[in-house]
């Protein structure tokens, strides 16, 4: 680990010369600037460095986006201040030489910048705060590994390409041991990174694997997923080889997830709040402070959706029998329904199995405080715990099985409206629109090969 004292010594040791000054970006991206060692001791470490503001108005192709109040072509595409965070410093031990500092944003007279990501996290910990709670979370990210390189997937315009096994290898030892020239170096180079590896695993579908990382605070736990994502794709591109989080590659194997653990502990003390004290048991295994937090995730999981689900791809995942929940409901360790409670005592936590890999998780852990804290500040009632198989029922909500289900909740979300403030509320709303529009000016090869001779 390297500190933001210690990375001045090791710039002029000459152990790093390359400072990877990055921020995330509307889908969850790292984006940014190297520069030098000794520019970023003299220059950025106490002053930041100038970034356009275009960069949280674009979609995943970075074009511009029309629709944001925050900016746009009709105010010039501004510049922002990307100012360092010193908790955020770590080393990047696949790319020799270099360290990362992840930076919040502020305008150029410094005003925190609402609408970026890491402030939307930021300010939803705040609120927690307010009401005397912090919160602990996890993110569980799977991914799916290929034989192929990017740009040899890319040539074969992804067809063809052949996941790293021919199997699901779901917990199995074999299969795994042959793609640990590259699980072992993720695992080991993330832990130098400042990154607490757990545990690997197969997972549900062919060449599918998912790495845990240790819980932390949600923005500790946002900046991991970030750099572990990101190291990911940058570790096996140095093998020769793809790794993709897209929710749903293929509609012959199992989506990718990132189930997100969240529970409560007072603040200061530190001390678990999620389950009940000695002798004030009750059936639900949780606090009446934990219910009304789960009660509020629950509640919000139809509107706030879209932060869970964010592309058009993200709804392909939803298919009954999969693994991934199609029901906003909660059980005790069923993992056929939304929420699943899990652990006791101290460890006693709600899993949200909504997410799939592609959530900005600054994003989707803001939506999931802000549910839990609705829930609080509105006293609501948890409902007993589903029991059964939640995918067959037809008498319990679904979570939206389209984007534009999701975009018109969002929309008249009162969750988000009072959570996020207007202007943040009206900016994820827009970013919603614009990727459903993006969209719909696009002919698939299906459409092509359903109707251009039949129709």
């Amino acid at each position: 680990m390297i500190t933001i004292e210690t990375l001045p010594h090791l710039i002029q040791s000459g152990d790093i010369d390359t400072v990877v000054v990055a921020f995330p970006d509307l889908q969850g991206r790292p984006v940014g600037k190297r520069v030098t060692g000794a520019f970023f001791v003299d220059h950025v470490l106490d002053h930041g460095i100038e970034v356009c503001d275009y960069l949280l108005a674009v979609d995943i192709d970075l074009d511009p986006l029309p629709g944001y109040d925050f900016t746009g072509w009709e105010h010039g595409y501004g510049d922002l201040r990307a100012v360092v965070d010193p908790q955020s410093v770590r080393l990047l031990p696949w790319l020799p030489g270099s360290a990362l500092v992840l930076c919040d944003l502020t305008t150029v007279s410094g005003q925190p910048v609402d609408v970026s990501p890491r402030r939307m996290l930021r300010r939803q910990i705040e609120r927690a705060a307010e009401r005397g709670l912090e919160i602990q979370c996890a993110t569980e990210l799977e991914f799916y590994l290929f034989l192929e390189s990017y740009a040899e997937a890319t040539d074969k315009r992804w067809h063809g390409i052949r996941p790293h096994a021919d199997t699901i290898e779901d917990y199995q030892l074999l299969q795994t041991s042959r793609d640990e020239y590259l699980i072992r170096p993720i695992r080991n180079q993330m832990i130098e990174a400042g990154i607490p590896i757990e545990s690997s695993k197969g997972e549900a579908g062919p060449g599918q694997h998912e790495i845990n990382i240790t819980y932390a605070g949600p923005l500790e736990v946002a900046d991991r997923h970030l750099v572990f994502k990101n190291g990911v794709k940058e570790i096996v591109a140095q093998h020769g080889r793809a790794a993709t989080f897209m929710a749903k590659w293929s509609m012959e194997h199992a989506g990718s997830s990132c189930h997100i653990h969240t529970s409560l502990r007072q603040a200061g003390t530190g001390r678990p709040l999620m389950a009940p004290e000695e002798g004030d048991e009750h059936p639900s295994g949780f606090s009446e402070l934990g219910r009304r937090f789960v009660a509020g995730q629950i509640h919000s999981a139809r509107q706030l959706s879209w932060c869970f689900a964010p592309t058009l791809n993200s709804y392909r995942r939803y298919v009954p029998d999969s693994w991934a929940p199609t029901a906003a409901v909660w059980g005790q360790d069923n993992r056929t329904c939304g929420f699943r409670a899990v652990g006791s005592g101290d460890s006693r936590r709600i899993e949200c199995r909504v997410p799939g890999a592609d959530v900005n998780p600054y994003i989707a852990l803001a939506a999931s405080i802000a549910g839990g804290l609705w829930g609080v500040d509105h006293q609501l009632e948890l409902e007993p715990a589903f029991k059964g198989n939640a995918y067959t029922d037809p008498d319990i909500p679904r979570i939206p099985p389209t984007l534009v289900e999701a975009i018109d909740l969002l929309a008249a979300s009162e969750v988000a409206a009072e959570a996020f403030g207007d202007a943040v509320h009206d900016h994820l709303v827009n970013t919603a629109r614009q990727e459903w529009s993006k969209a719909n000016r696009i002919v698939t090869e299906w459409e092509l090969a359903r109707n251009f001779e039949r129709i």
